[in-house]
């Protein structure tokens, strides 16, 4: 307070709103606040733990983008015990021996009773540091005390640089693309939309560990070994299923395997009316839940993750769009803009429709495919605020909104929306993408690496994984690492190839005097944006400029003579 009050401040209750959520998503009860400091019933020793592991998780995440001597570490204490409510308060020797253990915590850290070990064991897999018995202050009796662990496994142990993938310390999925089985093809995008649907509302989940949908997705079409594609992916679960839809009707079947053993764990079909869509959606994603873990019901059964479309045929439309918008070309994106504008006239409130204009607008700037880039970027930045003013629980809407306030070069917005879409979603893969593309441009280029790596294993299969892989070689480019960032720059070079990874492949190769290299491909990057300077000017929105002047350089000794 003393250095800064506003900016403390501003901290301190972006801080508490994360406090507060999740405790909420843990059904959990705030009893009050006191400066820095909060009181929370739950009643589940489990979900008490959950909640204080998120809490940690989240605020060090938001904390790595803060300078040292501004960063906020809260101390958290667990305790299980008898407590009295009087009026707003909270009371009792449970409530106390909680505050002490907060006070033994080491700042990030969490400390729980040994009546809280013996609750959660064998049921949570964090591990746990025996601190002993602690004589704590105004308690008369010695405590037992053990340290939480919780910080995550970190990517590359996790095997996402190469090896096999390891199993999270959590139960994890992936959701196979949906077979669609009415025999018209342009039923595709309707069997894709409902993938997409149950991976996100699985997502949800906190403590689950679920794959992106773009992962799975390179699945489709192909008959597969479950067991295989678990070890690819690194799951224990696969969710497949099938569609088919006839008019207004629609049949769905889905089954939920035990890849190791092959074992169905469960299997239903539902057999509804199209306006019965989404209660199929949540069934499937609940029947999967219980399967799993029944716990979770418990914790997430409170949350609503979607709001009901009033409106199918606007629906239909933003489903279509999303398809288009997957196939990654010029002329797709034009039509799922078309699409999705129609959608929106349909249903003014559809908050997926304005989010899903924001990307097809943004992916137009960012690739070059558009020739008038400031309209493009002014409507899709529209389009973004106008999701999340209607639905601030979406992390997609967030997640474009933090693109396009990127672009607009507004980066505190942008930092805030990416780690607010991760908040909401921790399953969140595009999160952890753009939270690292936002450090790229804001010049944390060591807390960007972590986040990116995060975003590789939660989508390893991604087509287009280029996007990522870029991003990781420009973190390299900007610490001077030019082998590295060719190494990533050349791993990323698929079918789709994304335009900003090839400026980091041509600026290292020119670091590097490998001119040679870099000649073949200057007439492919001059030539795709129709005003190469312009979208130079708008997609490199450092904070800055002395990083764009290092990426220019770079390009120059390359070979591009025409960009400054």
């Amino acid at each position: 307070m003393g250095a800064d009050e506003e900016a403390t401040l501003r901290t301190l209750d972006t801080y508490r709103r994360t406090i507060s959520d999740l405790i909420s998503e843990h059904v959990g009860r705030i009893f009050g606040y006191a400066g820095d400091s909060v009181i929370a019933e739950f009643s589940s020793a489990v979900q008490a733990v959950r909640a204080a592991v998120a809490i940690q998780r989240a605020l060090d995440r938001r904390n790595a983008d803060l300078p040292n001597d501004r960063r906020m570490e809260f101390r958290i204490g667990v305790n299980l015990g008898d407590v009295m409510v009087d009026s707003d308060n909270l009371l009792g020797d449970g409530v106390n021996v909680a505050a002490r253990l907060q006070g033994v915590a080491d700042p990030g850290g969490i400390c729980i009773s040994g009546a809280v070990r013996d609750q959660i064991e064998g049921k949570l897999n964090f591990p746990l540091v025996s601190i002993g018995q602690r004589s704590l202050k105004n308690i008369t009796r010695p405590v037992s005390v053990y340290s939480v662990d919780w910080r995550p496994e970190h990517p590359v142990a996790a095997g996402v640089l190469g090896g096999d993938l390891a199993l999270p310390d959590k139960p994890s999925i992936a959701v196979l693309p949906f077979s669609n089985m009415s025999g018209d093809p342009e039923q595709e995008y309707f069997a894709d939309g409902i993938t997409e649907d149950i991976t996100t509302a699985l997502s949800h989940h906190r403590w689950f560990f679920v794959i992106a949908r773009n992962s799975t997705f390179v699945y489709k079409g192909r008959a597969v070994d479950v067991k295989q594609v678990a070890r690819e992916l690194g799951v224990r679960y696969i969710l497949e299923g099938s569609v088919r839809r006839a008019g207004q009707r629609v049949r769905i079947t889905s089954q939920l395997i035990e890849a190791e053993t092959g074992n169905h764990l469960w299997a239903e079909r539902f057999d509804r009316d199209m306006a019965d869509i989404f209660a199929i959606q949540d069934e499937i994603t609940q029947s999967v839940v219980a399967a799993i873990e029944p716990e979770m019901l418990l914790m997430e059964g409170r949350r609503a993750f979607r709001k009901s479309v009033g409106n199918l045929d606007a629906f239909d439309c933003c489903m279509r769009a999303m398809w288009h918008f997957s196939q990654i070309t010029p002329e797709n994106q034009d039509e799922a803009i078309t699409l999705l504008r129609r959608a929106i006239s349909l249903d003014p409130t559809f908050a997926q429709a304005h989010m899903a204009l924001a990307r097809s607008l943004n992916a137009r700037v960012w690739h070059g495919w558009t020739s008038d880039l400031a309209s493009d970027a002014s409507e899709a930045h529209a389009a973004a605020a106008r999701s999340v003013t209607i639905d601030d629980r979406d992390p997609y809407c967030h997640y474009a909104l933090c693109w396009t306030s990127l672009v607009k070069r507004m980066h505190a917005q942008a930092l805030g929306e990416a780690q607010r879409s991760i908040d909401l979603n921790p399953n969140f893969a595009l999160g952890f993408f753009v939270l690292g593309l936002v450090r790229v441009y804001i010049g944390h280029f060591r807390e960007a690496l972590d986040v990116l790596l995060r975003c590789l294993r939660l989508n390893p299969n991604d087509p287009q994984a280029g996007a990522f892989l870029g991003t990781i070689a420009t973190v390299h480019y900007h610490q001077e690492n030019y082998e590295e960032a060719v190494h990533y720059c050349q791993l990323g070079m698929g079918a789709r190839r994304f335009y900003p990874g090839l400026r980091v492949f041509l600026a290292s190769l020119g670091q590097l005097g490998r001119v040679e290299e870099a000649r073949p491909l200057v007439h492919d990057f001059v030539s795709r944006p129709a005003d190469p300077q312009q979208h130079f000017d708008v997609t490199t929105p450092y904070l800055d400029m002395k990083h764009r002047e290092h990426l220019a350089d770079g390009l120059r000794r390359a070979g591009v003579t025409n960009l400054r």
